[in-house]
């Protein structure tokens, strides 16, 4: 029996599927070791030695693993085709005691028969220069996150951490959120004329007042234009006629992937990881078992195998018709620092449609797959063309034009539509008239609006993603442990879809930056992650780049400790005795809010909940004839992040909580049944029908009272901008109107 070993427990049978039955296949479950978490475990003198050590977790995983080794008549490593991946080979080998040297390692893009079996034919040696990249990766972040960490601890509060990426990360989203602090909007008045030929409206955009740009910034400006122009004959003097061309996308990079995802699909960069990871790994399907569906998903490349492009074109020709496969396959080029040692993601085999899966796999797993198969798709097939129209036209002194554009070849277009694509250009082409050189339409009216510049977007999870792709931070494989990390600390936060950094976050960057300017800095970032390339390529030694990292950040540290510079807030006494020591006790500032603290910490650890005025709050008030629902003990009030709730004393055998309903504001009537609404506080505020379980109304919004005039359904309260607005509650209505 031979042994295969691979990372994620969750393709173990769709592996094992293909393998047959000559082999058994085990799974690390990722990392088996890694460097101890308590100390530094890199010896700074010893040419930076990394020490490793068995994860705790992970103990038994090893132990069975050894077991398994020893009875196989060959050991294979199928760890996961990058960095992460090679170096969990190289541990594992390690552990068993394997030549490294030897022909040991197999690696496939896909979960495939084919894939796999392919890989069976050409084993090889551990890769040294992947393990080296990666090792050269942790130990410079075990360098900055032990060595630099302590001093935000020391300057700021306690339980604070940096990182090589992370913290250049937080920057970004700082020095926008500042942006956007700091904007001042400009005035701006669109002026248009709309004018009629053969009874049809179209609108002129004004542009140029005797041959230089305008742009009205003032009403009185308008006011003046429409001085000028009363009573002016309007004439085409240029008419041009081109056919526009816009080029099939590349198919999806892990970055690409988490943008679309997000801004057509709504999910966050967690779920679109998790859900792109099932795809991979396989999914159940009645009949075949586990299938996988993706090639793998953490990559940078936008390059796809003759095989694929080949099966692509056939699948278009079939299906589309010939007009719509490109005379020669659609090529792209990888952006300047990819890594581009694997393939886009793409779907294993276009057999496979969307559609044969929907009622097979969740929900996300056929929206994302959907996605990923039709952008492949579209990548292969020709681009699209329009009638593009420009027209000029003049009165007085002023020229105005008119631009539109009008569908003439779908091409990739009949397949895959980009979430940004502006209508407005084709609605506007589609009503002009037919308009020629030296034709004067009618004057009709006017338009024109006051309105201001607006400041930079907030980033998203996506748009922050592409940031760090486009600026060379971080790679594929940690975008989205990089973002949670930050939302974890508490440095950043979600609003809707926008991210907000948090004041501590703004503390943490402008210390950063203040003693550590080259790990705070993009382009210095963006050059380690090129180091890290050149080790993987061979033509660098890591311990040179990580020795060379460390001079400098050694002498940042030096400056920090000896500054007695802090944004550490004073501690406050108050005139709480504790009871324990008999020490007076100070006001703390927390992750939940302020606290009460022994200052004799760590020999006394004894603190005690306040409320904002000051006040000491029992945390565990008994409530009287509160039972638990599961065990029958006592229910206690509690005090947490999300405000108060109520908890199981019989806590940690049983863990129920209850959130507290908050009534005291009207929650309004349920649109279904008509009992009172009420608000339910947790890691999010709903509205809930008080007649549940019966009644499973829930809304994330206030009901109001008023119904759509349009089709009858209720409608919800929203605010935008300070105006209070209602929008009806049915999705194919969806009408806005502004509350009085």
């Amino acid at each position: 029996m031979k042994l295969v070993i691979i990372e994620g427990i969750g393709k173990v049978d769709t592996v094992k599927k293909y393998l047959g039955s000559g082999y058994k296949v085990f799974a690390t479950r990722g990392h088996v070791r890694d460097l101890p978490e308590r100390t530094l475990a890199v010896n700074i003198k010893d040419n930076f030695q990394p020490t490793y050590e068995i994860i705790s977790s992970q103990k038994d995983t090893v132990k069975k693993m050894k077991e398994e080794a020893a009875k196989a008549e060959c050991v294979l490593l199928a760890t996961d085709p990058d960095r992460e991946g090679e170096a969990i080979s190289w541990h594992v080998a390690e552990l068993l005691g394997m030549n490294k040297e030897d022909n040991i390692r197999i690696e496939f893009n896909e979960i495939s028969e084919k894939a796999i079996k392919k890989a069976l034919t050409c084993p090889r040696p551990i890769n040294e220069n992947l393990v080296d990249a990666q090792q050269a990766r942790r130990v410079l972040d075990r360098l900055v996150g032990y060595k630099v960490s302590p001093i935000l601890c020391k300057k700021i509060q306690s339980k604070l951490s940096a990182g090589r990426v992370q913290s250049v990360t937080l920057r970004l989203v700082v020095e926008r959120e500042r942006e956007i602090r700091n904007f001042k909007p400009e005035e701006y008045w669109p002026f248009a004329a709309i004018l009629n030929k053969d009874d049809k409206n179209f609108k002129a955009n004004l542009e140029k007042k005797n041959g230089k740009k305008l742009k009205l910034t003032t009403k009185e400006q308008v006011e003046v234009a429409v001085n000028d122009l009363d009573g002016a004959i309007y004439e085409v003097v240029d008419v041009k006629k081109t056919i526009a061309k816009t080029h099939a996308p590349a198919p999806f990079t892990t970055s690409s992937m988490q943008q679309d995802a997000l801004n057509k699909l709504g999910m966050s960069l967690k779920q679109t990881t998790q859900t792109a990871q099932e795809l991979y790994e396989g999914v159940t399907i009645e009949g075949e078992g586990k299938v996988a569906l993706v090639t793998y998903i953490r990559t940078d490349s936008v390059r796809v195998s003759a095989d694929a492009q080949k099966n692509a074109r056939e699948y278009i020709f079939a299906k589309y018709g010939e007009k719509y496969v490109p005379a020669k396959p659609n090529v792209y080029a990888s952006k300047k620092g990819a890594q581009d040692a694997h393939e886009a993601i793409r779907p294993i085999t276009l057999e496979r449609t969307p559609e044969s899966i929907k009622n097979v796999v969740s929900a996300s797993c056929y929206k994302l797959y959907k996605l990923i198969y039709e952008r492949f798709l579209a990548s292969q097939m020709s681009e699209a063309t329009f009638d593009s129209v420009v027209v000029n036209v003049k009165a007085k002194d002023y020229e105005f034009k008119v631009s539109g554009k009008t569908p003439k070849f779908r091409g990739f277009t009949a397949i895959y539509k980009n979430y940004q694509e502006n209508k407005e250009e084709e609605d506007d082409a589609a009503m002009l008239p037919e308009l020629s050189v030296g034709d004067r339409p009618s004057f009709k009216e006017f338009k024109f609006e006051q309105k201001f510049t607006k400041p930079p977007a907030h980033y998203t999870e996506a748009s922050l993603v592409k940031a760090m792709e486009e600026k060379g931070i971080g790679r594929p494989a940690t975008y989205t442990p990089t973002v949670t990390l930050l939302f974890s600390r508490g440095y950043m936060e979600k609003e809707g879809k926008n991210i907000l950094v948090t004041e501590l976050g703004e503390k943490v960057a402008d210390m950063l930056i203040k003693y550590f300017p080259d790990i705070m800095d993009v382009k210095f970032t963006a050059r380690m992650e090129s180091d890290l390339d050149e080790v993987e390529e061979g033509n660098c030694i890591w311990q040179n780049i990580v020795r060379t990292f460390y001079k400098g950040l050694e002498e940042e540290i030096i400056a920090a400790n000896g500054d007695s510079f802090s944004l550490k807030a004073p501690s406050e006494e108050s005139d709480v005795v504790c009871e324990k020591c008999g020490a007076k006790m100070i006001i703390k500032q927390g992750k939940f809010g302020k606290f009460l603290a022994c200052p004799n910490y760590p020999k006394c650890k004894n603190t005690k909940k306040i409320n904002d005025d000051g006040e000491i709050v029992e945390q565990e008030q008994p409530i009287e004839g509160e039972k638990c629902e599961k065990c029958g003990k006592p229910m206690v009030l509690k005090h947490g992040r999300f405000g108060d709730f109520w908890a199981c004393s019989g806590y940690p055998k049983c863990k129920n909580i209850v959130n507290i309903q908050n009534q005291a504001e009207d929650a309004g009537t349920c649109p279904l049944c008509g009992k009172p609404l009420k608000i339910v506080h947790g890691k999010s505020t709903f509205y809930g029908c008080t007649g549940y379980p019966d009644c499973k109304f829930m809304s994330s919004y206030k009901v109001s009272d008023k119904k759509c005039p349009a089709c009858g359904s209720y409608m919800v309260e929203r605010i935008h901008e300070g105006k209070k607005y209602l929008v009806c509650a049915d999705k194919n209505c969806g009408k806005k109107y502004f509350a009085e």
